[in-house]
């Protein structure tokens, strides 16, 4: 008679799928987009913001970015289950089911549109709420268009380059040059090491036919692609410092900084090794916007 392991009573059972839901939706990779709508905090209250508004920004972006990545779990479950490198995702291998996501996808849309309600309430600006539905929307499509355009990355781009502008006009009810060249940046920056990314499943993905730029151009012409639209990216960033009054030396310094990561991230992935995908990916990304969004905000304070 084959023994069977003690079902986990339900709450550690909760709290476990907790645990694998926040692993699979790589909360780390928040650090991609939060120091950019930080950084369009700052510069846009032009120093430090009142802590509430503060605060429901960053509650904005927690439940926004993991809306997003959620749906993305949700939406590409199938496809992820065809794929070596994500069978092991929480849905096809079966830690978690579509209605914990769908849960989870529900709960953060509530949070969110809440919050951006406590911008009104508050702080008489009505706009963040009135945009919630649209924005959430398109954060959440992504995983939908690389199924027909090559256009797919650079979307996944304009959905993390809203962070900014959504921020800037959390605080200042208005737009302006600032957030759209920081947005710009975002977007080609985001796009860029997105289609690294994508030439790991290079395979798989002209065995499934979808619209990846290595998938439909081959994984040379990708990474070319790829490395023109990061020279765009730095032509927006050095834009921005000379558009802001308020960013000067040391946010010229991040851009330096970034200029200089990026250069090595090309460096590390050819179209003949991949291997260092995940450190070009990951680690160097991670520190160019994390070095952008500190820089930058000091900068905001000195001047």
């Amino acid at each position: 008679m084959t023994a069977t392991a003690p079902e986990l009573p339900t709450a550690p059972r909760f709290f476990h799928r907790l645990r694998v839901y926040a692993t699979d939706i790589k909360i780390s990779h928040s650090i991609f987009a939060l120091p950019f709508a930080l950084l369009a905090t700052f510069v846009g209250a032009g120093g430090m913001p009142a802590w509430g508004i503060l605060g429901l920004i960053l509650l904005c972006m927690v439940t926004a970015r993991t809306l997003a990545m959620s749906a993305n779990r949700l939406l590409d479950a199938r496809l992820d289950a065809a794929n070596p490198r994500t069978l092991g995702r929480a849905i096809p291998s079966g830690q978690l089911s579509r209605s914990f996501v769908l849960g989870g996808i529900l709960l953060c849309a509530g949070l969110f549109i809440l919050a951006t309600a406590g911008f009104w309430f508050w702080y008489d600006n009505p706009w963040p709420l009135v945009f919630s539905l649209p924005v959430l929307a398109f954060i959440s499509a992504y995983p939908l268009l690389k199924r027909f355009t090559q256009l797919c990355h650079y979307y996944l781009g304009a959905s993390l380059a809203l962070a900014p502008i959504c921020a800037w006009v959390a605080v200042t009810a208005s737009i302006a040059p600032e957030p759209l060249l920081m947005a710009g940046a975002v977007l080609l920056w985001t796009a860029g090491f997105d289609i690294i990314y994508a030439c790991q499943d290079y395979a798989v993905d002209l065995r499934s036919g979808l619209y990846s730029v290595p998938a439909r151009l081959g994984i040379a012409r990708a990474l070319w692609i790829s490395r023109l639209t990061h020279v765009f990216c730095a032509a927006l960033l050095i834009a921005l410092g000379l558009v802001s009054p308020l960013l000067a030396g040391l946010y010229f310094v991040g851009v330096g900084i970034a200029i200089a990561l990026l250069l090595i991230e090309h460096s590390l992935v050819h179209p003949n090794d991949l291997s260092r995908v995940g450190l070009a990916f990951f680690t160097i990304n991670g520190i160019i916007s994390a070095v952008l969004g500190v820089l930058g905000i000091i900068d905001v304070f000195i001047r």
